[in-house]
């Protein structure tokens, strides 16, 4: 530490203080407010748009500052949360009447973007995840933790790639890496904490769980002591334990997810399939945002988690549709979404109570919860259908809290406990005993005031009372020769003299002190009701997530009735049979009706090879037949007039194009990488979506490419797939592969004009349309007269075969040494285009 001599004692106690948080905001508590100072003050003047100032110098240069009130602080904190920052909030913990030089002050709480658990501070819709991530020889180890309701759950990979869908699936406020990670780079655009080696050792990690735990082993688990995200749980662990600085009594069992274990979506096929994210930041646009609408917040983030993770669990998704039916055959969901609205978000009022940190209008929006649990399970009860017997037995609506609270809590108590007043009258005798001397004190007053006018003979005379100066008697100077002489005086205004007695001296100490008697038990009993719901905390627990997973399936099925989905079958076999199938979000936001169409997919039709104009629906096509899988797969209808789903085990898409410049990589590279990926990783389970393969780069380059995928994907991945292309040689393959058929959609010509059908027909599309669909965007009439001759010219040449012109290597790859040793002796133009895929995906996976 710098040498801090020169500086005030203040001044000296802040920057010891702050050098044990030298990567966090420090919010320093002087008096009414939070004070900064130094880099911190000037960072956050700018971030929060409030004024910059100055206190004191150091050497010649004065201390930048800037505070905010500590009455206002959340909004201040929920702005820096937001943007990423931690903050550590210094509190005065000594007693300014007895402490000799600064109140002794220490950091009592940390808050980061992973580890709030404020209501003000976070997406009430949204999970607030911290996430940690180990990586060694065998593979990367993750834990993540939602410290807003006690999920704690780990996972085990074997690639990046599953990484980074893992990654975007969670979507985490805050990364854990060990310091020196080779994961930084490639992870910087998430919000990344680093921390010490020591905090990922496997060993320490195993204490760490098994003392929060109070075990002997992992066993209860399932753990291997020796597993990859051993190490990454016991670092996001003892990170937790030093940001709350207090126990954690709301962490639930670790879990395991197995990643078989659902259908699994990489990162780019979530972007393509607009699943939790829209180009144009509309959460509406999305997947969640069109299924999500749901009565409580809890309701929220459970139908979003499914949504993100769909199951495979054929056993839990029936049950699922099971109560979905059962819901809707009831007529109740509207009845039982509105009770649901009453309901607040006890998921995180819990945790908030585990953590001494609820505040009393978490109390009172939990005690008016409970009371509508009651009426709830009476709506639920009510309901035939075994598929609702686990939820029925869960609804505890804890009655015996709910009087607790009643007797305890103010019916419209204050925001926070600080000042008072929560604590019900009645509930404590001593806190109503100290309560009365203050209440009795204006009654005291008046009778003192009416006593001392008749002793000193003055009418005008008044008893009055400040915060400064406590209790006095106040006369007009006129009124000065008729003061008693054993009256002291006290203060000397304009007009008037204040003055005391030993009898008020003696009366107001006694209710000073009662004041902050009172107060302080107060306190206490605030602080032991909260932990008198210890041992509640995981029944508490389990009511939340019964009614949040009461809430998403009423929704559920509020959504199939609303927009008339059906009930799909959950077949063992390996095949997809949509009739009439929709898009959902499409549909809602379009003004014309939604063309509904037909897929069919199985053993022997397992490559649909789709042609037809831009514009005509190919993408929604695509599009809504996995959005349809993906919805089936979270237990939900699904916008079709009927719907037989096999046991998909990923979606892949390839979908759209653009550069990735952060990467240095073209248009064409990141299509021919994301290609590569999937014909590395599709398995016959698997349904792929290929959209325009090969038209980043030379006719006849992506055109052989394109051939070559579509026979790979056939032959040797044998995936159920969508196939877009419009290099109408493709079609070809439909006389040479029995697997593959080719389908087209529809659209009409009128005077060099095109009405799109949106509607599937078997066989190839006669033409593109793409002068046409040219016209449609408004190019000049003379450039498609241009267009349209040459085009009449390319149409009356013979055909002739050219060979692969294969030389993409210098533009994609430049001079890199390792590039070049693997090009020795191989000449591009004599590969197979399947070949030429797999030496592009070789190539890079060594620049990469």
């Amino acid at each position: 530490m710098k040498d801090i001599s020169k500086h005030t004692p203040m001044m000296q106690q802040f920057l010891k203080i702050k050098a044990d948080y030298q990567e966090m905001l420090l919010f320093y508590r002087m008096g009414d407010f939070y004070e900064l100072f130094f880099d911190d003050a000037i960072k956050a003047a700018k971030l929060l748009d409030i004024t910059l100032t100055h206190r004191g110098k150091t050497g010649d240069n004065p201390i930048p500052m800037c505070g905010v009130p500590y009455h206002a602080v959340d909004n201040y904190l929920a702005k820096l949360v937001k943007k990423g920052l931690s903050v550590a909030i210094c509190e005065q913990t000594g007693d300014p009447a007895t402490s000799k030089g600064p109140v002794k002050r220490e950091v009592q709480k940390i808050i980061t973007p992973g580890t709030v658990t404020e209501e003000a501070l976070m997406d009430a819709n949204r999970e607030n995840l911290l996430l940690a991530i180990h990586q060694n020889s065998r593979g990367y180890g993750l834990a993540y933790l939602d410290l807003s309701n006690g999920a704690f759950k780990v996972q085990q990979m074997d690639s990046f790639n599953t990484l980074e869908a893992q990654l975007t699936r969670l979507s985490p406020s805050e990364v854990l890496l060990c310091e020196n990670s080779a994961l930084a780079e490639k992870l910087k655009h998430l919000n990344c904490i680093n921390r010490p080696e020591w905090d990922f050792d496997q060993e320490s990690a195993v204490h760490t769980i098994t003392r929060l735990y109070q075990l002997n082993d992992l066993g209860g688990f399932g753990i291997n002591e020796s597993d990859i995200f051993i190490a990454a749980a016991g670092a996001l662990l003892q990170y937790v334990q030093h940001t709350q600085k207090t126990e954690l009594k709301h962490l639930q069992a670790i879990q395991i997810e197995l990643l078989d274990a659902y259908l699994h979506i990489d990162a780019q096929s979530r972007k393509n399939l607009e699943i939790d994210h829209h180009p144009d930041g509309k959460d509406e646009l999305t997947l969640c945002g069109f299924i999500d609408q749901c009565a409580t917040a809890m309701g929220s983030r459970k139908i979003r988690r499914w949504v993100k993770q769909p199951l495979r669990d054929r056993s839990v998704l029936n049950q699922r549709l099971a109560t979905i039916q059962a819901l809707i055959e009831s007529a109740q969901v509207d009845a039982l979404q509105s009770q649901l609205k009453g309901i607040a978000d006890i998921e995180r009022i819990v945790t908030r109570i585990s953590l001494l940190t609820a505040r009393p209008r978490d109390l009172v929006a939990l005690r008016e919860s409970l009371t509508v649990v009651a009426e709830l399970k009476e709506s639920v009860d009510s309901i035939n259908g075994s598929s609702l017997n686990s939820i029925k037995q869960a609804l505890n609506p804890h009655t015996e809290i709910a009087e607790l609270l009643t007797t305890a809590v103010k019916e419209n108590p204050p925001v926070v406990i600080r000042d008072g007043g929560v604590i019900a009258d009645g509930y404590d005798q001593h806190l109503d005993e100290l309560r009365n001397i203050s209440n009795d004190a204006g009654q005291y007053m008046l009778d003192f005031e009416t006593e001392q006018q008749e002793i000193s003979g003055i009418s005008g005379l008044k008893v009055g009372y400040n915060r400064v100066h406590g209790y006095f008697i106040e006369v007009s100077k006129l009124h000065a020769d008729k003061v008693p002489e054993h009256y002291i005086r006290r203060q000397t205004l304009k007009a008037v003299e204040r003055y005391t007695t030993p009898e008020l001296k003696q009366f107001e100490q006694k209710v000073l002190s009662s004041k902050e008697k009172s107060l302080a038990h107060e306190k206490e009993l605030y602080i032991q009701l909260l932990s008198s719901f210890v041992d509640q905390i995981s029944s508490l627990q389990l009511l939340a997530d019964t009614v949040s997973e009461l809430d998403a399936l009423c929704n559920l099925a509020e959504r199939a009735v609303t927009n008339q989905f059906c009930k799909p079958v959950l077949s063992q076999e390996l095949n997809i049979e949509i009739r009439q199938g929709r898009h959902p979000v499409v549909e809602t936001i379009q003004d014309t009706p939604f063309e509904p169409n037909d897929l069919v997919l199985n053993d022997h039709d397992k490559m649909l090879i789709i042609t037809g104009p831009n514009m005509g629906g190919k993408s929604t096509y695509m599009r809504q037949s996995a959005i349809i899988v993906l919805m089936a797969a979270i237990g939900s209808y699904v916008p079709a007039q009927s719907a037989v789903i096999g046991d998909i085990d990923r979606i892949f898409t390839r979908i759209g194009a653009g550069d990735d410049l952060t990467r240095g990589r073209s248009t064409f590279m990141v299509e021919m990488s994301e290609t590569a990926t999937i014909l590395h990783n599709a398995t016959k389970n698997s349904l792929v979506l290929m959209d325009e393969i090969g038209r980043g780069t030379s006719t006849f380059d992506g055109l052989s490419l394109a051939h070559a995928c579509a026979v790979h994907l056939a032959n040797t991945n044998q995936s159920f797939c969508l196939f877009a292309t419009h290099y109408f040689e493709i079609t070809e393959l439909e006389q040479q592969i029995p697997s593959i058929k080719n389908v087209h959609l529809n659209a009409v010509e009128h005077q060099d004009r095109i009405v799109f059908l949106h509607s599937v027909k078997a066989g190839a599309a006669s033409k593109s349309y793409g002068l046409q669909v040219a016209a449609l965007a408004g190019l000049p009439s003379a450039t498609l007269k241009n267009a349209k001759t040459y085009l009449n010219q390319l149409e009356n040449q013979e055909n002739t075969h050219q060979p692969v012109q294969f030389s993409l290597f210098q533009e994609e790859l430049n001079q890199d040494s390792k590039v070049e040793k693997k090009l020795k002796g191989i000449d591009p133009d004599e590969l197979t285009a399947k070949q030429a895929l797999d030496l592009i995906y070789q190539l890079y996976q060594l620049v990469k």
